[in-house]
């Protein structure tokens, strides 16, 4: 068994700081053998509050991949947001924007989603698509993990990722196993999955720590690999509560290379 932990969406710069030292303890007391932080680490982009992000980065015990969000880059400040962009992202984080993570049966490819010309919306490019399925490894579960996600529902109102249907038609033929997201703060997992199972499963994450009060809680997940199955635990920390409850469980298998939930 391989054990990942997913965080997103963090926020720091408008965090729920009563939830910081309880969802590190949490995080580290899962004995993730890889964390990946799929985006908006900040609120702004701004140096306090990429150090406030770093600083949390830095306590966690496990290996880390993590990419950026579109809030990880200026918004009001236009010629940094067109000109350098990734500054201080670069500078606080980790130079790469697009790291790669190894671990057990797991082989993770950060990918960079944001689009400061679009500040929200994000996109994903040719160039970007290629480097993912050129890179598959049919011994390991391929997972990609970026902060916007490849679907949506109905319900939202905010416009997909440029690009996200052909990069998805080709994850899935080329062998993606699992895409790893955030960016809604709505938790999905297997929303897209259809009644007969696909051989690609997304896994949308909620905030971690951003203290909107819409988003009425926050939460994490980590995801055990074994053999054919995936056992998913969902942390979460209501918004009118103190602290984590007990995690919630799902359980995803794989027959015939088709994902599908298991009750």
């Amino acid at each position: 068994m391989t054990r990942l932990l997913h965080l997103s969406d963090l926020h720091f710069g408008y965090e729920r700081e009563a939830l910081v030292e309880p969802l590190l303890d949490r995080v580290n007391a899962a004995g993730a053998d890889l964390v990946v932080v799929t985006g908006d680490l900040t609120h702004r982009g701004r140096s306090a509050q990429y150090r406030k992000a770093a600083e949390f980065l830095r306590r966690i015990e496990a290996p880390l991949v993590a990419v950026p969000g579109n809030h990880d880059i200026p918004l009001y400040r236009l010629t940094d947001r067109m000109m350098q962009p990734y500054r201080r992202y670069r500078r606080a984080i980790a130079d790469n924007l697009e790291p790669i993570g190894h671990v057990g049966n797991l082989r993770v490819q950060g990918v960079n989603s944001v689009d400061p010309m679009a500040w929200q919306r994000g996109v994903l490019t040719a160039a970007q698509v290629r480097r993912v399925t050129d890179h598959v490894d049919p011994s390991c579960y391929n997972i990609v993990a970026l902060h916007h996600p490849m679907q949506q529902r109905p319900e939202v109102d905010k416009a997909l990722m440029r690009g996200a249907p052909e990069a998805l038609a080709l994850f899935e033929l080329k062998g993606v196993d699992v895409v790893l997201t955030g960016h809604l703060h709505l938790w999905f997992a297997g929303a897209f999955l259809g009644p007969e199972g696909r051989p690609l499963l997304q896994l949308q994450a909620g905030t971690a720590l951003c203290s909107r009060e819409d988003d009425r809680q926050n939460e994490f997940a980590v995801l055990d690999f074994r053999d054919e199955e995936l056992l998913v635990e969902r942390h979460v920390a209501p918004m009118d509560e103190t602290g984590f409850r007990p995690p919630e469980l799902l359980r995803f298998v794989r027959t015939n290379g088709l994902w599908q939930p298991c009750q």
